[in-house]
């Protein structure tokens, strides 16, 4: 217990100092908070994607279409248990900032494939598969905009209607939950047919195919097997797993994990400098009074185990200080961006990770200064008073 003694009067002594660092490592690991649930947020979608489904899109880039006859043909390849498509339609609410997901897909077969990620009431399915213009939307979505079953909602879709219209209105004839807290429930699914039949351009294409396989083990080699079926033709395919293509969809936005990383590298190589400067000085004021320790018998591992744990104390009180602060924004902000963003949480891992990056930073900017005091000398020490 007095080894906690010697360290709280030591930091007590250059109170200023102590606590314009310890803000200084606070604000370090409230960044590193905001930044890893930021980051977890972006990958989400990668980190649920199912290891049995597939996305076929056109070898070229995801913005070019694929011929609808590609549906049937996957669907009698061998290893493929279902098949569905799902295509862009690009629309906004009332004003431009109001964007959110849209896709037009088949209705039956689009949640048989997601069944363990979404559910819709039976009754909400079978009314918007006999409504052309029915539309089904997440609960984030619902929420966000206090839309109801029932309601009519205008679009400005990116696809002119054949009559030259771009303005598309739907049926809210549904509402679908996630199974899993980490699933996006901030889209809107509409009938394919009805987009397809009412476009002005495009009829007959679609974006992308998703496929379900048998035995996931065997997931590679359907894939394969598809992009072989539609080698050398007008229109090649790339298959990839699903987890594959959430996370290089997301990098097209931008590299989040590349860039959170870059960020908190630069935060804690200045941190470590400026806690390793601070440590090493506070030290050095000390000489003397540690060559009086171990006059009174401290031995050299126990001034060692002092010095290097001051440092470790001062960076466990402003990184658990900077996490709490964090996970508070966080937790204030989870619920605000649900539609956009709705993995986000600050989870236990991110706080083990912080606990983890605190020890090592605190046995960083202290083990220089603590194999000083191991090493001291007492005589040499004691002169300089």
């Amino acid at each position: 217990m007095y080894y906690f003694y010697f360290i709280i009067k030591n930091l007590g002594r250059k109170k200023v100092r102590t606590i314009l660092t310890i803000l200084s490592i606070m604000i370090a690991f409230l960044l590193f908070g905001l930044l890893r649930s930021l980051s977890v947020a972006f990958n989400s979608g990668a980190e649920i994607a199912g290891e049995d489904r597939l996305i076929t899109i056109n070898k070229v880039t995801l913005i070019q279409p694929l011929p609808y006859s590609y549906l049937s043909k996957v669907r009698a390849l061998e290893g493929v248990d279902k098949v569905t498509l799902a295509n862009w339609f690009g629309g906004y609410y009332q004003e431009q900032k109001n964007q959110f997901p849209q896709f037009p897909v088949e209705a039956e077969t689009y949640f048989d494939i997601y069944k363990e990620m979404y559910k819709l009431p039976p009754e909400q399915m079978t009314a918007w598969k006999n409504d052309r213009v029915g539309v089904v939307i997440g609960r984030a979505l619902a929420q966000k905009f206090n839309w109801k079953v029932g309601n009519r909602i205008p679009l400005i879709g990116m696809f002119p209607q054949k009559n030259g219209s771009t303005a598309w209105e739907f049926v809210i004839d549904g509402i679908y939950d996630a199974k899993d807290k980490r699933a996006d429930t901030s889209g809107m699914l509409m009938h394919y047919d009805y987009f397809d039949k009412a476009r002005q351009f495009g009829e007959g294409t679609l974006g992308w195919l998703i496929i379900k396989v048998k035995n996931p083990a065997q997931a590679g080699q359907v894939a394969a097997a598809v992009d072989a079926l539609f080698a050398n033709s007008f229109t090649e395919t790339k298959t990839s797993s699903e987890k594959d293509f959430a996370k290089s969809f997301a990098k097209q936005f931008a590299d989040i994990g590349l860039i959170t990383t870059l960020i908190l590298s630069a935060v804690f190589f200045t941190m470590l400098l400026v806690a390793g400067n601070t440590m090493a000085q506070s030290f050095r004021e000390r000489i003397p009074e540690v060559a009086i320790l171990k006059t009174l018998g401290f031995s050299d591992i126990a001034v060692m185990l002092l010095v290097l744990m001051e440092s470790l104390v001062v960076v466990l009180l402003g990184g658990i200080a900077g996490l709490i602060v964090a996970a508070k924004i966080i937790t204030a902000l989870a619920d605000k961006f649900a539609a956009n963003l709705p993995g986000l949480s600050f989870s236990i891992g991110i706080f083990v990770d912080g606990v983890v990056a605190m020890l090592l930073l605190g046995f960083l900017t202290g083990i220089i200064p603590a194999v000083q005091g191991l090493r001291l000398n007492i005589v040499a020490a004691l002169r300089r008073r």
